[in-house]
């Protein structure tokens, strides 16, 4: 079937792409106008055909959707490419880049010629056979051992890229883009992102560069007219009333790392059955969100002789009920574990024990009770597994507040901050006595 493909399908030049002999007629009366589909501002990214498109955005600036809809378009216009979607953890795809490039077939209308599975996590185009696969850098030899059935790979899309803190990582992707293509093909790889701290190696490689095989752009929410009234108010709310926030956010700026909270930390792999070893210990701690910021899970291992926080795993997910935060702490086999809870939600918290997660109870109380945590887990050094990526975006970017002079004050800004609040709740049982409490 994939590479004897003439006697079921004909392939339509001027559109180029393949189409079943029995519908051809019908099909190709069939237009597309794509302004309408994707909506505008992306002109350049859409045209450019260097080595490298970088794009960091801002919140709903439709990135990733136009990212979806750019490859699954010019897969069926380009009848030898392959595409390889990339994330720093694999978990991460399927309710990414996957789900995301499902919408884009439904959008497009072309469902019937794609075939979709979850397991392997895979897309194929079949009228050629040509497929799209996900590869997450835990797992680095499946990245580097790929080989196309059909055509060539020569696309590679790497969702929240800041992820990669390590630019040797990036380098073995890229390397992996490689060899010969046909006449008209073209290799390219996709670097999307949220904005990330300034000092990112992104940064200097692809913004502060001119190059013509780099094609570096910022977006925002004012650029996709796809949003309603309400979806633009909470931007125009948020430059309002807090400004600082807003031009990362909102507007896609860097983000400025001045006044740091936690720089104790570091990235490193490690194998979390460490719980195994003299006087380490677990910790958890949950903070509820639900619309606009996500519920997060924290989990630690604490090596109180040491002075170590090793964190293992999270969840970091928004829209999620109580019931389905209870099914993925059961699924992620921390159900029977002790769970510290932010105490403002305490009917959440019976509806949690209640559900199964006997262990649960709330995060004390008290005067000052952020500042004093911060400060109890300053005097640990954490280390932080690769996997959690979210974890590691948040200690990056939570910072120090500063007044309308400038100045630093002793305040955190209340953003980049879910699983570290949760960070607090958990490490409270290793707290001396009633001095300190958590908020």
């Amino acid at each position: 079937m994939k590479n004897n493909i003439s006697s079921q399908y004909v392939f339509d030049y001027q559109k180029k792409i393949y189409l079943p002999q029995q519908e051809r007629s019908t099909l190709t009366k069939l237009e597309i106008k794509l302004p309408e589909v994707i909506g505008t501002a992306y002109k350049d990214f859409w045209q450019f055909k260097g080595r490298y498109r970088v794009v960091k955005g801002s919140r709903a600036s439709k990135k990733s959707k136009t990212t979806a809809l750019y490859f699954i378009t010019n897969m069926m216009k380009y009848p030898e490419a392959n595409l390889l979607v990339v994330r720093k953890v694999f978990r991460t795809l399927k309710d990414s880049c996957f789900t995301e490039l499902r919408w884009a077939i439904r959008r497009l209308g072309v469902e019937a010629f794609w075939e979709t599975k979850e397991s392997p996590l895979e897309m194929t185009y079949m009228p050629t056979g040509q497929k799209i696969y996900f590869r997450g850098l835990d797992d680095p030899l499946k990245v580097t051992s790929i080989t196309v059935e059909v055509g060539n790979l020569c696309w590679m899309w790497i969702e929240e890229a800041y992820e990669i803190m390590n630019e040797a990582d990036f380098d073995m992707l890229d390397e992996s883009i490689r060899g010969k293509v046909p006449e008209g093909l073209y290799k390219q790889l996709t670097l999307t992102f949220n904005p990330w701290n300034e000092r990112h190696w992104i940064k200097k490689r692809f913004f502060d560069v001119q190059d013509e095989e780099i094609l570096a752009k910022t977006t925002d929410y004012r650029c996709n007219e796809f949003l309603d009234d309400a979806d633009k108010k909470v931007f125009e709310t948020m430059k309002k009333n807090n400004p600082r926030r807003y031009k990362v956010a909102g507007l896609g700026d860097w983000g400025v790392v001045e006044g740091l909270i936690y720089d104790n930390w570091e990235e490193r792999a490690f194998d979390h059955r460490i719980e195994k070893f003299k006087n380490m210990k677990s910790a958890f701690g949950l903070d509820f969100g639900y619309t606009n910021d996500p519920s997060g899970l924290f989990c630690g291992l604490v090596d109180i002789d040491h002075r170590e926080i090793y964190v293992f795993d999270e969840m970091y997910e928004k829209a999620l009920t109580n019931k389905k935060i209870y099914q993925n702490i059961l699924s992620m086999g921390y159900a029977k574990e002790k769970i510290r809870a932010d105490s403002a939600e305490p009917k959440s918290i019976v509806e949690l024990r209640e559900l199964g997660l006997r262990n649960i109870v709330g995060a004390r109380k008290g005067k000052d009770s952020v500042n004093n945590g911060i400060q109890f887990i300053q005097g640990f050094k954490i280390i932080i597994h690769p996997r959690c990526v979210n974890f590691l975006t948040e200690i990056s970017n939570y910072t120090w507040d500063v007044d309308k002079f400038g100045t630093t004050i002793n305040k955190p800004v209340d953003d980049f901050n879910h699983l570290l609040d949760a960070m607090r709740y958990g490490m409270e049982d290793f707290l001396i006595g009633d001095r300190f409490s958590f908020e």
